[in-house]
């Protein structure tokens, strides 16, 4: 448990002190009042312990940990929008807060920030992380789309569901624990 503190903690901090531009406002601040927003930070945590794993040294994994953060969080930003979610995490959500124009713009400006995290990954594995990391974003994508989908179907079967549910939510947490497995070997 105390191992898992500190990776929590590493993450934490590291995120915590990551700088993001500042101007436009408009299109960072929505990008920080989500970061600052908590959640479980599973995601991440994943990416550490699958490096964590293979080596003592997951400082290496902690960019492309983030970049997989900013990820979740960026469709969890566009799913508000798709749902017209007033409140994410107990506060207003982002459109709700801005509107949805600014939201698109801010949830398309942390995919790439994701990505340039994920650049961040030593240039051995890159190519591997980005695969997975491409893969990974893809499939969230169909989920959504299956998610959308599935709102005007008069029946889904429970393994269209379940398949739903599996590219929208295990799809991430097995590409975290995957790159960092692979950045730790």
């Amino acid at each position: 448990m105390t191992q898992l503190r500190s990776l929590q903690d590493q993450f934490n901090l590291a995120l915590e002190t990551l700088e993001l531009p500042s101007e436009p406002k408009l299109l960072y601040e929505p990008v920080s009042y989500t970061l600052s927003n908590g959640g479980k930070r599973m995601r991440p945590l994943l990416v550490l312990m699958g490096c964590k794993v293979f080596s003592d040294d997951v400082s290496q994994a902690v960019h492309p940990a983030i970049g997989i953060e900013i990820f979740h969080n960026f469709t969890l930003l566009h799913d508000d929008i798709m749902d017209n979610a007033p409140i994410r995490r107990g506060k207003p959500s982002v459109h709700n807060k801005w509107n949805n124009n600014i939201a698109i713009l801010s949830g398309d400006a942390m995919m790439i920030l994701a990505y340039q995290e994920l650049c961040k990954t030593d240039s051995s594995v890159l190519s591997q992380v980005l695969e997975i990391f491409n893969k990974t974003a893809l499939e969230v994508c169909e989920g959504q789309q299956l998610d959308m989908d599935f709102e005007t179907s008069d029946n889904v079967s429970i393994s269209d569901y379940v398949n739903m549910i599996r590219l929208k939510t295990a799809v991430v947490l097995a590409g975290g624990l995957k790159v960092g497995a692979i950045i730790g070997k």
